[in-house]
Order: structure tokens, then C-alpha cells, then sequence
């Protein structure tokens, strides 16, 4: 199963006549990181609300909000007139300073800060885990996205995997073809070199030796052929494992890189760069992948 890090959930509720709304986003990311915005009756539960986040979801960059509304009769309001009486002591002076004898200073006043406050108590338990229930309905929510999100990743990964031992095919189809064009130069060589005094018959085995197992790409074929099989197995393991996803595909370029630089062959350079090309697609796919 491939589970997206990327997705969006949202659920509401209603208690006592409060509207709760709760909406949750995340973005592929390697660590985990996480902003909670949050209304000030429940800044005590913020520790409360992160473990209850990051107990449920992986990896990503977390967005949350949480979003109370409540009735205008509901909102309790405090007025500070020690405070006005302050300003106002102020402006008045103010007023005789620049001779303004006609001051209408309250509505100015009563806009300062601190003269009128409106405070939310905090909420009770029974609140708490009525809303602790809306924020888990939008975690499930965002969780049913990331799998949606993750099935079309599957798919994607899968098909450019295929398309990979594809292309690995035709490279073992061509092979052949390329290692007679060597051995025929090798050939062609030896007759050019017949009869030369100058001639180390042991040394030139030696170098003949090296030199076909150089260009020998069995190993790296047979290599990347089981890294690619290991790479759809985790595919469709129980859990999403994007990290070690991470870590066959790095492997799998490196046999690809050596394919390419023993071949010495237009026909399977040109199969290597769409390898390449795939495989940096599968990369840029993983950075998403839970």
C-alpha cells in the first residue's frame, strides 16, 4: 500500500449551540513539522491536541486549525473603567494643550486597547472530548485522502518500474549483438598483430581477459533486474515504506550508471538515458511518498 504525504482533511460538529470546525492539510516533507492554530480557550490543550495529531499521522508538514464559534450572547466581555477613566484623564489634557474645547473623546476610548475584552473560558471536559472527536473525524478524513492520493501514486510507480524492465529487456536482447562487435575487433586485432615479434602472447590474453570483463554487463543486468522486482514488492507491502523505496532506487541507478558506462553500444546508451529518465521520475514521485 502507498499512502500520499500530501492531502487535506475537514470535519464539524456542533455542541451546545458552538459551531467546531477543524480542517487539517499536509505537504510532503522530510521530518515532521507541524503548526497548530488554535482558539484561546483551548490554548491549554494545545500539547493535548499535538500528541493526539502525531499519534495518528507520519511524516509531512502538518497544517491544523481549529475553529470555535460561538453565539454573541455567549462571549462574555470585560470593561476596565479604571482604564477609560486613564485615557480619558490623558486626552483631556490633551484637549486643554491644543485648545479643543468641543471633545468627544468615548467612542475613541472605548477602541483602545485593554478597555473592552471579550474572554473565553476554558473549555470543560465534556467539550474537550466532543471536540477531540471532531479533530479525529478530520484526521480520518485527511488519512482517506492521502490513500486516495496514494493509489494513483501506486499506479504511476508501478507503470514506470515495468517500464524500466522494459527497456531492461532490450538491453539483454541487444547484448549479444554488441559482444560480437567487440569480439570481432578483438579479432580483427589479434590477425593485425600475428607474426609480430613484438608480440606478448601472455600478456595479450591478460589484456583480452580484462578487457571482455569490462565490458561484461551481466552482473549489473541481473542486479538491477532483482532491485527493480524488490521495488514492486515493497510497492504492494501492508505499509507505505517511502524511505526504503528511496533507498532500492538509489541502488537501482547505480546499475543503470554502470550499464551505461561499460556498454559502449548507441543502441544500450540509448536504452540507459530512458532508464535514467524514468528512475527520475520514480525519484521525484517518492518525495511524496509517506
Amino acid at each position: 500500500m502507498i499512502i500520499s504525504m500530501t492531502g487535506y482533511g475537514t470535519a464539524a460538529g456542533e455542541y451546545k449551540g458552538r459551531k467546531i470546525k477543524v480542517e487539517v492539510k499536509s505537504l510532503n516533507s522530510k521530518t515532521g513539522e507541524l503548526k497548530t492554530k488554535l482558539p484561546y480557550a483551548y490554548r491549554e490543550k494545545e500539547m493535548e491536541v499535538r500528541s493526539l495529531i502525531n499519534s495518528t499521522l507520519e511524516r509531512g508538514k502538518i497544517d491544523f486549525a481549529l475553529n470555535i464559534e460561538r453565539a454573541d450572547n455567549e462571549v462574555p466581555v470585560r470593561f476596565n473603567p479604571t482604564l477609560v477613566r486613564q485615557y480619558h484623564h490623558v486626552l483631556s489634557a490633551l484637549s486643554k494643550e491644543l485648545n479643543d474645547h468641543n471633545p468627544f473623546w468615548l467612542p475613541t476610548i472605548l477602541t483602545l486597547p485593554e478597555v473592552m475584552k471579550s474572554e473565553e473560558e476554558e473549555a470543560d471536559l465534556e467539550e474537550w472530548a466532543y471536540v477531540a472527536g471532531v479533530i479525529t473525524a478530520a484526521m480520518d478524513s485527511l488519512i482517506a485522502f492521502r490513500k486516495s492520493e496514494g493509489e494513483a501514486l501506486f499506479n504511476d510507480l508501478i507503470m514506470r518500474a515495468e517500464l524500466i524492465a522494459g527497456f531492461l529487456d532490450e538491453v539483454e536482447r541487444i547484448s549479444p549483438e554488441r559482444t560480437e562487435q567487440k569480439r570481432e575487433k578483438i579479432m580483427e586485432r589479434l590477425r593485425e598483430l600475428e607474426g609480430d615479434p613484438r608480440l606478448d602472447a601472455q600478456r595479450l590474453e591478460q589484456e583480452v581477459i580484462f578487457y571482455i570483463e569490462k565490458l561484461d554487463i551481466t552482473e549489473e543486468v541481473v542486479r538491477l533486474r532483482t532491485h527493480i522486482d524488490y521495488f514492486k514488492e515493497t510497492l504492494n507491502a501492508e505499509n507505505s515504506q517511502g524511505k526504503k523505496l528511496g533507498f532500492i532506487s538509489q541502488e537501482m541507478g547505480r546499475e543503470i550508471n554502470t550499464i551505461g558506462s561499460k556498454a559502449n553500444h548507441a543502441g544500450i546508451q540509448r536504452l540507459v538515458v530512458r532508464m535514467k529518465d524514468e528512475l527520475e521520475k520514480i525519484k521525484e514521485q517518492l518525495s511524496n511518498v509517506l
